[in-house]
């Protein structure tokens, strides 16, 4: 089998997509080709071998042989032809921007390339924080309360402590924790240099959390391992970033029986259908014994392989068990009888 590994974009976690895809080359054992797309949206194949981040600082990749998506897939320009890149399906491990907003998923949709990865609605509402709080709620998957400010209404209602979040990002870039009224306006400023609306939420100090990944494949989900994170007070963009190349297996936590199947049936209750052909993770909160949706990453960091015990053979199967997309008939019968009605041809 060959995968072919899709990262970078127009992000800006942008270099942390760059780490993720690098830390794959250690957890998939089948032929990789990368595919990077640069903050110019142009498409490059970059040798397997090379891959490494200062490629991309650098600007040497601009040296390797560019790609153009057209109908089933990318391909390559030779002197006289063009050739297609071989491979079974792409995995999506552009993180934010591009990646995680459904830009992607639409192309692959539209060019009919198979990818592991968000479908196109799935991106669009795990993507925007408010839209991820609407799905939950919808069905009956607790979320804390939240306010949406804007940069023309900053007028907060929430109680302090709270934490500020960019609508649409993720890697806890522009993240500010307030404690204090005179620390609200800061940290306003700085959500609103990502995005032109931001997500309030209350802070729980101390707040017990645990993280979960899976796929669909066939009929039943496959379940990662359920982790309770390091406590920080919040992980930052830099303990982030670290994160995002993580490939050693992480611990399970010690938690009760009642605890794990709850968590396994909030993640269900939300992955399925939407997600389905993603492997994806969720980050619970537990309050007073009760199950809280954190945040869906659709395109975790990389791909939350230290969560499975058998991820290599995971991708693998979810490779070639991908939803298809549905065959639309077009076969022009209305013109056709309107023409002959009219007496014309």
């Amino acid at each position: 089998m060959k995968l072919a590994v899709i990262f970078g974009g127009e992000s800006f976690e942008h270099e942390i997509s760059i780490v993720s895809a690098i830390a794959l080359k250690k957890v998939i054992s089948c032929e990789l080709v990368y595919i990077f797309c640069d903050k110019e949206r142009e498409f490059y194949l970059i040798p397997t071998q090379e891959i490494n981040s200062k490629r991309f600082s650098s600007g040497k990749y601009l040296n390797d042989a560019k790609l153009t998506l057209k109908q089933g897939g990318f391909y390559s320009k030779k002197m006289f032809k063009e050739e297609k890149l071989e491979f079974d399906a792409v995995i999506n491990i552009i993180h934010g921007g591009d990646g995680e907003d459904g830009k992607i998923a639409a192309l692959f949709d539209f060019f009919k390339v198979p990818y592991i990865g968000p479908r196109l609605e799935a991106s669009v509402l795990s993507y925007n924080k408010f839209f991820t709080k609407l799905y939950a709620n919808s069905l009956d998957v607790k979320a804390l309360p939240y306010e949406v400010l804007s940069k023309n209404r900053r007028a907060l209602t929430l109680a302090l402590p709270v934490i500020v979040k960019p609508l649409r990002l993720g890697s806890s870039i522009g993240v500010s924790v307030v404690k204090e009224k005179s620390q609200l306006e800061y940290a306003l400023d700085v959500a609103f240099e990502f995005d032109d609306e931001v997500l309030i939420e209350p802070f729980v100090e101390n707040v017990a959390e645990y993280n979960i990944a899976g796929c669909k494949i066939g009929e039943n989900i496959r379940y990662s391992i359920i982790e309770e994170p390091q406590k920080e007070l919040f992980l930052d963009f830099d303990k982030k970033y670290l994160d995002f190349s993580r490939t050693q297996r992480v611990f399970e936590a010690k938690i009760t029986e009642k605890l794990h199947n709850e968590i396994r049936k909030s993640f269900k209750t939300l992955y399925e259908p939407l997600f389905e052909g993603a492997v994806i993770r969720c980050d619970f909160f537990v309050i007073k014994g009760e199950v809280y949706i954190n945040e869906i990453n659709p395109n975790p960091g990389s791909l939350a392989n230290y969560l499975f015990e058998e991820f290599d053979a995971l991708v693998r199967e979810l490779a070639v068990n991908l939803p298809k997309s549905r065959k639309i008939p077009v076969e022009y019968k209305y013109i056709n009888s309107i023409q002959s009605a009219k007496g014309k041809a």
